[in-house]
C-alpha cells in the first residue's frame, strides 16, 4: 500500500505545551519577518490533548512571553492558586511543614493541561499552523544520517462512517527540521538517543509514575485555589514520591501520587498507594459524599539538569519533556517546556538547513537552565531516603540556595533497582470499597480507552518464556503492580502452569512498562492513531 506523501517547512511531533509553543512561536517569527513557513504539528491522541495528563499548576512565565495578550483570549486559566499547604503524613496524622520556597505558588493557575492544550492549538491554528491529530509518528526519515522527516502509522477510522475500512494507511512527511516533543519516554525519541549517541555525556534519566483522579466534591468542602502537596505515608521512607490535591474550576479535585520509578519493593503498586491515600484520615472527608469523573496515569522524566541529553542532530532537535526539563523540586515542568520550544523556533528560523546547534546555546543563557542548575542536588539526594533527603533539600535550599559546588548524579537505570521478592516485605494493601478506593478495572473505565480489536499489538513482548522464568521467579512479576491499567498478568492453567498475559486493549500509554520492566522485555510502540485514553479534563 503506498503512502502519500507531503513536504513542509517544519514538523512538530507531539502537541503538548512545547510542540504548540514551538508552533506559534515559528509562526509568530513568520509573520513578523514576512517570510511564509508551511508547518505541521502532529499528534498520536484522537484529539490534542486526549493523551496529556497533568498535575497541574501552571506557572505562566513562558506564555506571559509567548502571547502577551493571553488573558484577552479567554484562555482556560480560572483557578488561580490562593493557598499553598506541605503537609508531612504518618498513617493516621498530619503535620505541616514550612511550604519550601520552589513550590510557593503565587501567581500560578491549577489547570486541565489537556484544555490548555486544545486552547494553544487554536492560537496556532488562527496563526496557520496544520494541526494533524490521529497521527502517530511511528519511524524517522533518514538521509544521508540526517533526519528528514517521519513515518505515521495507520490511523483508526470511524466505523460507522466507514464499516468496510480498516485503518486509513499513514504518510511521508518531509521537512527541513523536524522538532520532536512527544514528551517523556517518547519511542521515536529512544531511537534518536542510539541513533546519534545523544546520552554519551549525560546521566541516566529516572522516571517517576504519576497517577491521577478527578473528582467533584461538594461544594461545602471546595477550598477553590487551593493547593496542597504531601510527603510520607503512604510511602515507605527510602521510596521516593508524594501525592498532590488540587481544587480547582467547580468543585473539582485533581488528587494524584507519584512514585518515583527507581523503587526497589517489587511489590509496591502504585495504584495502591493512591487508593490507600485516599482513606486517611486526613482527606477521607474529602471523598466520601464526592464523585469520581475522571482516571489516568503518565510517566515523567525527573533527571533534571544531569540527564539532560544532546539537545541537536542533523535535520532535528529535542524539546520539552522529550528532552527532561521537568523541575522535580517545583514540581513543575509546563513553563520549561514552553519556553525551550520558543527558543528552539527562535535558533532554527533563520537556518532551516543545517544542524542548529545555537539552540542549546541559546538554552543555556535562559531562566531555564538557571533554574534547573540551582535544584540539580535535590532528587538524587532524595536516593539516600526520605528523612536525610529533606535535611539536605532545606541545607541546600535555605543555606546555599542552589549554588552548591558539587554535583550528585545518578548512576542507575530505573529498571536495575529492583530487589528480589524473596528479600522483601510483601505490602498488605486494604480491599477497595469502590467508595472511595476503587478496584483497578473500574478505575480503566473512566480513562475512556479505545483500541480498534484488530489493530497490531504496539506492546512488543521480546520472550513470554523470560516473563515467566525471571519476572516471575525473581521478582514475582511486578508488571502486575507497577502498571496502572492491568495490562499484564499471570494466569494459570488446570495444572497450576502460569501463563503471561497482555490485555493490550487496557493500555493507558503511560510508558511505565518500558521503563521499569527489570529485564528490558517489553517494548512500547506507537498504537494506531487516534487509539488510547481520550482524556477531557486531565
Amino acid at each position: 500500500m503506498t503512502r502519500d506523501k507531503m513536504d513542509f517547512d517544519v514538523i512538530i511531533v507531539g502537541a503538548g505545551p512545547a510542540g504548540l509553543s514551538a508552533a506559534i512561536r515559528l509562526a509568530q517569527l513568520s509573520q513578523e519577518k514576512n517570510t511564509p513557513l508551511n508547518i505541521c504539528v502532529l499528534d498520536k491522541g484522537a484529539e490534542v490533548g486526549a493523551h496529556i495528563l497533568s498535575g497541574a499548576v501552571l506557572e505562566p512565565r513562558a506564555l506571559n512571553e509567548l502571547i502577551p495578550d493571553w488573558q484577552q483570549k479567554n484562555p482556560p486559566l480560572h483557578t488561580p492558586v490562593t493557598h499553598d499547604e506541605f503537609i508531612f503524613l504518618t498513617e493516621k496524622k498530619s503535620f505541616r511543614l514550612p511550604t519550601p520556597p520552589q513550590m510557593h505558588n503565587t501567581g500560578n493557575y491549577i489547570i486541565s493541561l489537556g484544555q490548555f492544550c486544545r486552547w494553544m492549538a487554536e492560537q496556532a491554528e488562527a496563526l496557520g499552523v496544520n494541526i494533524f491529530p490521529g497521527f502517530a509518528a511511528t519511524e524517522v526519515i533518514y538521509e544521508d544520517n540526517r533526519v528528514c522527516g517521519v513515518i505515521t502509522g495507520d490511523k483508526g477510522v470511524d466505523r460507522e462512517k466507514n464499516p468496510t475500512a480498516r485503518f486509513q494507511p499513514g504518510m511521508e512527511l518531509y521537512a527541513k527540521q523536524t522538532f520532536f516533543a512527544e514528551g517523556c519516554r517518547g519511542s521515536l525519541t529512544q531511537t534518536l538517543f542510539e541513533k546519534f549517541h545523544l546520552r554519551e555525556n549525560c546521566d541516566p534519566q529516572t522516571y517517576g509514575l504519576g497517577i491521577k483522579e478527578i473528582w467533584e466534591i461538594p461544594e461545602e468542602l471546595h477550598k477553590n485555589g487551593s493547593v496542597i502537596h504531601t510527603i510520607g505515608w503512604p510511602l515507605d521512607y527510602s521510596t521516593y514520591g508524594g501525592t498532590f490535591i488540587y481544587h480547582w474550576g467547580k468543585n473539582f479535585l485533581s488528587v494524584g501520587l507519584v512514585v518515583g520509578l527507581d523503587y526497589q519493593n517489587p511489590y509496591l503498586s502504585p495504584y495502591d498507594e493512591l487508593q490507600r491515600f485516599k482513606m486517611h484520615p486526613t482527606f477521607l472527608p474529602l471523598f466520601e459524599n464526592s464523585k469520581r469523573i475522571a482516571y489516568g496515569a503518565r510517566t515523567l522524566n525527573e533527571g533534571g539538569f544531569q540527564s539532560i541529553p544532546k539537545l541537536t542532530f542533523p535535520g532535528g532537535i529535542l524539546i520539552g519533556c522529550a528532552a527532561g526539563f521537568l523541575n522535580v523540586p517545583k514540581i513543575k515542568g509546563i513553563h520549561n517546556a514552553m519556553k525551550s520550544g520558543m527558543v528552539a523556533a527562535e535558533s532554527v528560523f533563520n537556518d532551516l538547513n543545517n544542524e542548529c546547534k545555537l539552540y542549546a546555546d541559546n538554552l543555556k543563557k535562559t531562566w531555564v537552565w538557571q533554574e534547573l542548575h540551582s535544584v540539580r542536588n535535590i532528587r538524587p539526594a532524595l536516593r539516600w531516603g526520605l528523612i536525610p533527603g529533606v535535611l539536605y533539600s532545606a541545607i541546600d535550599t535555605y543555606i546555599f540556595r542552589g549554588k552548591t559546588p558539587w554535583t550528585f548524579h545518578h548512576k542507575h537505570s530505573d529498571r536495575t533497582q529492583l530487589k528480589a521478592a524473596n528479600v522483601c516485605k510483601k505490602i498488605d494493601y486494604p480491599k477497595h470499597d469502590n467508595k472511595v478506593s476503587f478496584d483497578l478495572m473500574n478505575s480503566v473505565f473512566l480513562a475512556n480507552i479505545h483500541y480498534d480489536e484488530n489493530q497490531p499489538y504496539h506492546l512488543k513482548i521480546k520472550s513470554r518464556d523470560v516473563a515467566i522464568d525471571i519476572n516471575l521467579k525473581k521478582y514475582d512479576s511486578p508488571e502486575k503492580r507497577y502498571c496502572p491499567a492491568g495490562v499484564y498478568e499471570i494466569v494459570y492453567d488446570v495444572n497450576h502452569n502460569p501463563r503471561f498475559q497482555v490485555n493490550g486493549g487496557n493500555c493507558l500509554q503511560c510508558k511505565a512498562c518500558d521503563i521499569k520492566d527489570p529485564t528490558k522485555n517489553i517494548l512500547w510502540t506507537p498504537s494506531e492513531g487516534g487509539s488510547g485514553p481520550e482524556y477531557s479534563m486531565m
